[in-house]
């Protein structure tokens, strides 16, 4: 019986801990959607970009992915996302798609430019850098290091044309043995 008291007593207080931890991570954590202006990018790729996703400037959240279209011309993905009203994003700002770490969830990464010009409400960032996945990198990885890196002088002249090989002369027979008397 006693043993059963126990057990009840340490199941509730690992249950408390649970809660604590859970309130905390709950309120230090930023799920709101960031109220703004909406601006759109097109990417080749978004890598498993998720609507409601962060848009960072220099690691702070300043916006969130509204919801991701095909464009029907081109077939690119085309992000739409809402930037906070107190962000003036100039027309010159780059657009990519980052992820927070090997396992970690993807973000679109916004370097603003020096442009004195702003993007509009419904406006598209200009220049975009698409997702790569760690797949694609080693890949590319792989491919540079077994390639034949030649110098472009070498890769231009023509090589010499294949001679037959000289033919050898064979080599005299070994002398007989003797024989004996």
């Amino acid at each position: 019986m006693g043993r059963t008291v126990i057990e009840t007593i340490m199941g509730a207080v690992v249950l408390a801990v649970a809660g604590v931890f859970m309130a905390f991570a709950w309120s230090h954590a930023s799920f709101s959607k960031v109220e703004g202006y909406e601006v759109s990018a097109t990417f080749t790729s978004v890598g498993g970009l998720d609507a409601g996703a962060d848009v960072k400037i220099n690691g702070i959240k300043v916006g969130t992915v509204l919801n991701q279209t095909l464009d029907p011309q081109t077939f690119d993905a085309v992000v739409k996302m809402s930037i906070a009203h107190g962000i003036r994003l100039p027309d010159d700002t780059v657009a990519s798609i980052s992820s927070e770490g090997l396992l970690g969830g993807k973000f679109v990464k916004l370097t603003p430019g020096q442009s004195s010009v702003t993007i509009a409400t419904g406006g598209r960032l200009g220049p975009t850098r698409s997702f790569k996945s760690i797949e694609e990198m080693v890949g590319q990885l792989i491919f540079l290091a077994t390639s034949e890196n030649q110098p472009p002088a070498a890769a231009s002249v023509p090589a010499a044309p294949a001679q037959p090989p000289a033919e050898v002369p064979a080599p005299p027979p070994p002398p007989a043995p003797a024989s004996a008397p």
